[in-house]
């Protein structure tokens, strides 16, 4: 009969704990032993840190006209400058969102695999010019051009990050879903082709490629297959 504070009995040799032990101390070594040993946290990290600079920054652009004139005014003339900041903090945070949801179906990384999560943090850190660009010329179909280019380019980086790490399934978490692994190329492409959709009708009218873009986050606000599929990263 068991007595209340006895410790738990160690494992048997048949014991399934200890089988299950076994078997992620093999991944671990077939991993360390293939170059595939370097843990995903510090990327995490690394992009955490980039995407709050970048959130942050793109602030700083917002400052109140000096002048005469009523604050109202002063206001009102601030609206572009304002509309790029908001459209740029969301944008971002769509990015980061999908890029979250990429490393949650990764259990290993390595060289390669950083230096293409390098080259999408190179396109976040570059949003804030392009959103500075189009507050200040929102009339300037280049200036679209500019920042929805930006996007496409974070985008193409988020989905060689993404294509590269399915190639090569020892990187991914066991578990992940066949259905989840396009679903999250599907909603990189479309990103990316609603972004050259924007640049396209610039040359028309700026107005009606802002609403695009304004529109674009929208669609990721919507639950997806991926919500209902997540695994635990192990």
């Amino acid at each position: 009969m068991a007595v209340v504070g006895d410790a738990d009995p160690k494992p048997g040799p048949h014991d399934p704990r200890r089988e299950e032990e076994r078997i992620g101390a093999d991944a671990d070594a077939r991993s360390i032993r293939s170059g595939l040993g370097l843990p995903v946290a510090r990327i995490e990290a690394l992009t955490d840190g980039v995407f709050a600079i970048a959130m942050t920054v793109i602030v700083l652009g917002l400052e109140l006209p000096k002048g005469s004139g009523s604050l109202g005014s002063r206001l009102w003339v601030l609206w572009p400058k304002l509309g790029s900041y908001v459209l740029s903090f969301v944008m971002l945070g769509v990015l980061w969102i999908g890029h979250h949801y990429q490393l949650n179906h990764l259990r290993r990384t390595n060289r390669i695999l950083i230096w293409l999560n390098l080259g999408f943090l190179l396109a976040i850190t570059f949003l804030p010019f392009g959103a500075a660009v189009l507050g200040t010329n929102y009339a300037d179909p280049w200036a679209v051009a500019l920042y929805a280019g930006t996007v496409i380019f974070a985008g193409a980086s988020l989905l060689a990050h993404w294509s590269y790490a399915v190639r090569h399934g020892e990187l991914l978490a066991p578990g992940v879903d066949a259905n989840v692994i396009a679903a999250l190329k599907t909603r990189i492409w479309f990103g990316m082709g609603v972004s050259v959709v924007a640049i396209a009708v610039g040359f028309i009218d700026t107005r009606i490629s802002i609403a695009v873009l304004l529109a674009l986050p929208t669609v990721y606000l919507v639950r997806s297959r991926i919500d209902h599929k997540v695994v635990p990263r192990t």
